[in-house]
């Protein structure tokens, strides 16, 4: 029982999870780095309040999606490393009211560290705290449900891209200069497009319990177009950084097209086919974390 239970909290959370949380951090860190020393405790304290937040919502949405029967309905051949939830109830590992003590400890860790950074470092992150809690959670849980409804894409860009790169800077710098806010923007769309793709191979079971995606919305053909515009949208943003004050060497984060690309070349060939999706799903994951990369670098670099 208490391996089931070790191996159903590494599923929830398994670092690999957080990568997404960690290009924003990594991408706030690095403009906050630019413009003056790191408070590393607090960058430890952001860490650790993002990473609480990813669990609960990992935990919290499995047990929605568990209602809903979507997790239940994913086919043999729809498996993907990168789709089809966390699985813990589907495999047996969590009950449902273990998954939902996971969830209620990952968001009350990260109140406390929330209350602790607004109540002794910067006031005004609890405005970020409690929007990024909230969408966290009504991802799944109704009423809302953005995921059901197709606003989960948009959701994601925004929690992934400004709300943790801002907040990240938030906490080090105490301000929020406009260029961090657009540098942070490439990145959410990026982060959006990799739940875009991984939305494929669980089109027929989100079709069928009511998910309403926006790939389920628009089709697997023509969802596969929009998402080679997604990637179109972030070259353009980048493209664009320099105009908002930015050194050029943002550009860096171009780098990111190098995984993109052949992504969006394998989705649009093999829409239907979960086996071809998946290397395209992998290259969108680099892809986000490239752009990160090369644009932290670029903000340090030109600094």
């Amino acid at each position: 029982m208490a391996t089931k239970f070790a191996e159903g909290f590494w599923r929830l959370a398994d670092p690999k999870i957080s990568l997404a949380s960690a290009a924003g951090i990594l991408l706030g860190a690095s403009a906050a780095a630019a413009a003056g020393p790191i408070a590393v405790g607090w960058l430890l304290m952001t860490v650790l309040g993002v990473f609480a937040v990813e669990v609960a919502k990992n935990a919290s949405g499995e047990v929605f999606d568990w209602d809903s029967g979507t997790d239940l309905r994913v086919r043999e051949e729809d498996r993907s490393p990168f789709s089809g939830g966390k699985r813990v109830l589907v495999d047996g590992l969590l009950t449902r009211g273990q998954t939902w003590v996971i969830a209620a400890g990952g968001y009350l860790v990260a109140a406390v560290v929330g209350l602790l950074i607004v109540g002794f470092r910067e006031p005004s992150v609890l405005w970020i705290g409690l929007a990024g809690m909230a969408l966290a959670f009504f991802y799944h849980a109704p009423p809302f449900r953005l995921a059901y409804r197709g606003l989960g894409e948009l959701a994601v860009a925004v929690s992934y891209g400004p709300l943790v790169c801002v907040g990240t800077y938030l906490v080090q710098r105490e301000t929020i200069p406009t260029e961090v806010v657009l540098l942070s923007l490439p990145l959410g769309v990026l982060v959006a497009a990799f739940l875009w793709i991984n939305e494929f191979p669980d089109y027929s079971a989100d079709a069928l319990s009511g998910k309403r995606t926006l790939v389920v919305r628009l089709g697997r053909r023509r969802a596969a177009l929009g998402f080679a515009w997604l990637g179109a949208i972030s070259a353009l943003l980048v493209a664009s950084l320099p105009m908002a004050g930015l050194s050029p060497a943002v550009w860096l984060g171009g780098v990111a097209l190098l995984r993109y690309l052949p992504a969006a070349r394998t989705l649009i060939a093999s829409a239907e086919d979960t086996a071809a999706i998946i290397p395209a799903q992998a290259m969108t994951l680099q892809s986000f974390l490239l752009y990160a990369a090369g644009a932290s670098a670029g903000m340090l670099i030109g600094r």
